[in-house]
This record gives C-alpha cells, sequence and structure tokens, in this order.
C-alpha cells in the first residue's frame, strides 16, 4: 500500500476498493492480533483532533478508508492521487462475501435490538455460508462490557462489526480492543445496518457514482445539515492548503 496521505489533521489511505479487500483478506490470514477498519471523512477532520485517545487510536488504524467524496477530491487536490471512494457500508459486505467465501465467523455489535437482529438474519441469506458467530446490541451499559467481551472471545469469530456510530466506535475500541483475543479484523460500520435491515435506504446508483450520497440522504434527513456543513469549510481549508503548498513550492526555487 502507497504512503498514508494526510489531508489536514487526519489521514486517509490511498487505495482501491480492490486493494482494500485485498489487505483484509491479507490481515486475515495472516494477521496475530485485531486489526482495525475506519472511515475517513472531511466531518472527522474536525472531531477526531479534539479527542487525544480518539485521536490515537484513529492515527494507528490498519486501514483508513476514503468514505467520503471530500477525502477523495483532497486526495487529489492536494497530492494527485487517482484513489476511488471506499464507502465503508460497500466495504462490510465486501468482508461478509470474503468471510462466507473462507469460512470466517463474524460478530455484530450495535444498534437497536430490532436493527441488529434484522441485520444478523439478512446477511447470510446475501451470503449463503456466511457464519454468524454472535451479535449483541449497541444498547448495553459499561457493567455489561465483560461479558460481551466474553462473549466475543467465545464466539469463534474473526470479524467484529461496530455499529456504534463514531466517534462512539472508535472508542469503543480504544477501551476493549486489547480485550479481544481472537478477532482479527475490527470494522467500524456506523450505521450501515439500519440500511441492512431496511431502515434507511441507500441512494440509487446514480446518486453513488457521481459522489453525491451525502446529498440523498440530506434530503431525507434534513437533520443532517448541521453535519453537513462542514463540507464547503472543508473544501476552502484545502483550497488554502493547496495554495500554500504552491507557494512554498515557488519560494523553493
Amino acid at each position: 500500500m502507497d504512503k498514508r496521505l494526510r489531508i489536514l489533521n487526519i489521514w486517509v489511505d490511498p487505495l482501491t476498493r480492490k486493494e482494500a479487500i485485498k489487505r483484509a483478506a491479507e490481515i486475515l490470514k495472516y494477521g496475530q492480533r485485531p486489526h482495525t477498519v475506519f472511515a475517513s471523512n472531511p466531518e472527522k477532520n474536525f472531531s477526531i483532533p479534539k479527542d487525544p485517545e480518539l485521536y490515537k487510536v484513529f492515527a494507528k488504524a490498519d486501514l483508513l478508508l476514503p468514505d467520503g467524496i471530500g477525502m477523495v477530491w483532497a486526495a487529489r487536490i492536494l497530492y494527485g492521487a487517482k484513489i476511488e471512494r471506499v464507502p465503508g457500508a460497500e466495504f462490510m459486505e465486501e468482508i461478509c462475501k470474503l468471510a462466507a467465501q473462507e469460512g470466517y465467523k463474524i460478530f455484530v455489535y450495535g444498534a437497536t435490538e430490532e436493527v441488529n437482529r434484522a441485520a444478523v438474519e439478512i446477511l447470510p441469506q446475501r451470503y449463503p455460508g456466511l457464519m454468524i458467530g454472535g451479535r449483541a446490541h449497541g444498547y448495553l451499559g459499561p457493567e455489561k462490557m465483560s461479558d460481551l467481551i466474553q462473549q466475543i472471545n467465545e464466539s469463534g469469530a474473526a470479524i467484529l462489526f461496530l455499529a456504534l456510530g463514531s466517534p462512539k466506535q472508535e472508542k469503543w475500541y480504544a477501551t476493549y480492543g486489547n480485550s479481544l483475543e481472537n478477532i482479527r479484523l475490527v470494522q467500524g460500520v456506523g450505521g450501515t445496518l439500519d440500511t441492512i435491515a431496511g431502515k434507511v435506504p441507500r441512494a440509487p446508483e446514480i446518486w453513488q457514482k457521481c459522489g453525491v450520497e451525502w446529498l440523498y440522504r440530506l434530503l431525507l434527513e434534513p437533520k443532517r445539515l448541521k453535519r453537513q456543513k462542514i463540507l464547503p469549510l472543508f473544501m476552502v481549508l484545502i483550497l488554502g492548503s493547496k495554495i500554500g503548498l504552491n507557494s512554498r513550492g515557488s519560494d523553493r526555487k
């Protein structure tokens, strides 16, 4: 994999979907510890650095997927890197497909009980042979974490999907990751289970290909406007950073 790219205050890995899946397959085959996969997007540029613990676990992630189209644009503007968007939701499904083919069990933690149960029922239908090692909804209190960790460790699962939303899922891993004994791949999947369960629809394919899935979600959920406001600011900062790089380059000539 090429060198990780710094985008303002966070990073993204310059890879294609095919390369990301290949890396995940290698981790599952040869990994000796939990390896983390987190989504990298413009919103996290403003939230991750505010929390030192969160910043540390994000920086040490084994894969930082270019989940947001803003990260793809930024990588092209700042580095000329022709990377492609790798949505976390689609990456999860690719991992499930790989798990079904290779015989890896999965554990699904997060979302409501209803959504979690529905998603776990649907996934093996989509990917025949997929083995569910266990599941748990995302509303367990701190006093239940010891039991949850034991359940995960005894499940035989090699893959753990954390559907707690960001930054909660990254913080969960920062706190409990060292207690995972058999897990080799941990992916933060945010609200993906809602999509799998049919509670939240994915954008039509044409919207996805045009890189405006965020707009489709915004139209469905206007309350997301506050979160999406950061995208224009993010792009302004990227352009400013590019101008600064060009200026410094000219000064050295």
